[in-house]
């Protein structure tokens, strides 16, 4: 695609987070439009996908969110992307709802390979679907998204420790660097020093996005890391975004975390990010 027909998505997704959160008035704005430029570029960029989803995940590149509470955004780039009508975003946090506030799978939504949101889990799953596509002679790679803050949680480490031990060198694990969390900044909450240092001293392929809400920057960087793979060494990408981004009021702040806009707010919100595929 041109850069511009991204975009368009981009503004459209952005969109789509905010009314699916203002409907319900509960659900994560602030991480889901920092990382739209991501997932926009992911989905229809860097991975290697088929036409038809099917959960096995043989033949393509796989994706786990495991952050999980930023489901607006995921949702958003699934439906646009086709996985199922945009129409279906209407339903976000509903009862019977397949778009819960965080993915589950016991409603089958295409695209959703695992339930997700208890933080600190998602690279472990990854890393087993990663060595199952090499005891598969399945070429293709394993993606993962992860909070900075979320990476306060031990078992994180546990699992970076055991991909390189392992040489889990099909997988590649995106850090969304945006330096806030619930309760505040993550320096303020618990100060983590340099992510960078820390994957490195594990013995990670470690490389940096540092315009993470840049699409062109976003695009180049995670070909780079595809390009670093199956080289002995699993890929940690930091991606340096901008919690809020693209809704000036909510941009820079952990108060929008998991806070949903007013009327007045989304009006303001949807006027900054202009109608380009059509709301649903």
């Amino acid at each position: 695609m041109e850069i511009s027909q991204l975009q368009d998505i981009v503004s459209q997704t952005r969109r789509d987070i905010l009314r699916m959160v203002h409907k319900v008035n509960s659900g994560h704005p602030g991480g889901s439009l920092g990382c739209t430029e991501f997932l926009v570029a992911l989905y229809n960029e860097v991975m290697n996908l088929k036409e038809e989803f099917e959960m096995n995940g043989i033949g393509e590149d796989l994706f786990f969110l495991s952050n999980g509470h930023i489901s607006p955004v995921f949702y958003s780039v699934l439906a646009r992307k086709g996985y199922f009508p945009a129409a279906e975003l209407s339903t976000f946090r509903l009862l019977n709802s397949r778009l819960q506030g965080h993915p589950t799978i016991h409603d089958g939504l295409p695209g959703v390979r695992i339930a997700s949101g208890s933080l600190g889990q998602g690279l472990s799953v990854a890393i087993g679907a990663a060595q199952a596509k090499k005891l598969n002679g399945d070429k293709n790679i394993v993606f993962t998204l992860h909070g900075d803050g979320e990476l306060q949680e031990g078992q994180n480490w546990e699992a970076i420790m055991y991909a390189s031990a392992k040489k889990v060198d099909n997988l590649i694990a995106t850090v969304d660097h945006n330096g806030q969390q619930i309760d505040g900044s993550t320096n303020d909450v618990l100060h983590m020093g340099s992510l960078k240092a820390k994957f490195e001293a594990f013995d990670w392929d470690v490389l940096e996005i540092k315009e993470g809400n840049n699409l062109e920057a976003v695009i180049a960087g995670m070909k780079e890391a595809k390009s670093r793979t199956g080289k002995g060494k699993p890929v940690c990408v930091i991606l340096d975004t901008i919690m809020g981004n693209g809704v000036d009021f909510m941009m820079h702040t952990h108060a929008w975390h998991g806070k949903a806009p007013n009327d007045d707010q989304l009006a303001n919100g949807l006027a900054q990010n202009p109608a380009t595929l059509g709301d649903y």
